[in-house]
């Protein structure tokens, strides 16, 4: 159903929508405390924003947190496949957000959602992955005097905005709300591990245990990921390229070896770089028969998907999400949900509970931004430090939780180089 408001599959999902997304948040009592905040204080009266985001449960209750605190919001689709049809129909028929997105649209649909979330004139931007951003300096360059700054959610993002900035393409401030300790650490370690597993099981029902499991990536998104998988009883290996995350991995009790060595002798194996071409033909060429691949990093760039096209002989697909890549010697390869984030394609994605800390950095950056923003330079900036302190603060506090504070005479010893053994 499309007019010059939206673009959804279908309408008549908006009911079931709106029980999920309040369903999830139950589980979101952070991001619940700051919207009835911005219910009163109307911190972004005004503000026009356009989103690029995964249309899930989670993201329509930030969205709702938005609008709460005053903004004029319009959202389009960071994910071909992560789009929660129902949720993208409640947004607009409950909420009255505007919403581009439709699961499964294929890439020109996608852009001309990208193009119609930037025909709102943004003021501010919120990313996932960037697309929104690069599109805006591409191709609506028009519009950039009239933004203030925007906030990126992925570690993918974050690279792609470092790099426009290291060569001085970047026109307005972003914070990197990946980059937040109560995101990075818990939303894609928690979230990001036991989502991934949910959707590669989902997507195949095999079972984990005993099989060998290779991870591409030691950050945080990899560590959550091959623990996870070590916790379902599989044996874990780990590739990587950087010598500290390496050893780190290695210490932590996984093998770690080149992809090479790797494939030839995986079950499953999952991308979680945030790189290009982390599975490649060299590794198709020596794959264990069977072997399942996935990706759980931003775009499906990570997997070699047309070379693996064309060494096939035949493809079919088994199961929903699985495509089989038969090759010219008899061996099978098993890509997942067409190489896009696995975790979002063949499951719900993260759990409420840690995209509450997540989104709570989000609505408050967007905030800052709103207030701050034309005060800070063109390029990648960190989440203010208070703002992440009191989301790990208020989810304490949610949890039941309480800690120990310094004492006077403790905060005069940590301040003070004087005293001494």
């Amino acid at each position: 159903m499309t007019n010059n408001r939206h673009d959804l599959k279908d309408i008549s999902l908006a009911d079931q929508g709106r029980e999920r997304i309040e369903w999830a948040l139950t589980e979101m009592p952070v991001l619940s405390a700051i919207h009835d905040r911005f219910a009163k204080e109307r911190p972004l009266e005004g503000a026009r924003i356009s989103g690029c985001l995964h249309i899930t449960t989670e993201t329509a209750n930030l969205a709702r947190t938005l609008k709460a605190g005053g903004a004029d919001l319009v959202l389009c689709a960071s994910n071909p496949l992560s789009t929660q049809d129902d949720v993208a129909a409640a947004l607009v028929q409950h909420y009255q957000i505007p919403t581009f997105a439709i699961r499964g649209e294929d890439d020109s649909t996608y852009y001309r959602h990208i193009a119609q979330a930037l025909e709102h004139r943004p003021q501010l931007t919120m990313d996932d992955g960037a697309d929104l951003v690069s599109e805006l300096h591409k191709n609506r360059s028009d519009l950039l005097a009239g933004v203030i700054g925007g906030t990126e959610e992925t570690t993918t993002g974050v690279i792609r905005l470092r790099a426009m900035a290291a060569d001085g393409a970047l026109k307005f401030p972003v914070i990197a709300v990946n980059d937040a300790l109560t995101k990075h650490l818990f939303d894609n370690r928690y979230g990001t591990g036991q989502s991934t597993l949910d959707g590669i099981i989902r997507a195949t029902n095999i079972l984990l245990a005993g099989k060998i499991f290779t991870v591409a990536g030691y950050g945080w998104c990899g560590r959550g990921i091959a623990m996870r998988a070590k916790g379902h009883g599989a044996q874990v290996i780990i590739t990587e390229v950087d010598p500290l995350r390496a050893l780190e991995a290695a210490m932590d009790g996984f093998r770690v070896m080149p992809m090479l060595e790797a494939a030839a002798i995986s079950n499953f194996i999952i991308t979680a770089t945030g790189d290009k071409h982390v599975l490649d033909q060299a590794h198709f060429e020596v794959i264990k028969d069977g072997c399942v691949i996935a990706n759980s990093g931003h775009f499906n760039v990570e997997i070699n998907i047309p070379a693996l096209e064309n060494m096939a002989v035949k493809k079919h697909r088994p199961r929903s999400n699985v495509d089989a890549y038969q090759l010219e010697d008899g061996r099978t390869i098993r890509l997942l949900a067409e190489g896009r984030l696995v975790n979002l394609a063949a499951a719900e994605g993260h759990p409420a509970t840690v995209m509450d800390m997540s989104f709570a950095n989000q609505a408050l950056s967007v905030a800052y931004l709103w207030e701050q923003g034309v005060d800070l330079e063109n390029s990648v900036h960190p989440v203010p430090s208070n703002i992440d302190q009191q989301v790990a603060v208020m989810k304490l506090a949610a949890m039941g939780l309480s800690i120990d504070s310094l004492s006077p005479e403790q905060q005069a010893y940590l301040s003070s180089w004087k005293e001494g053994t």
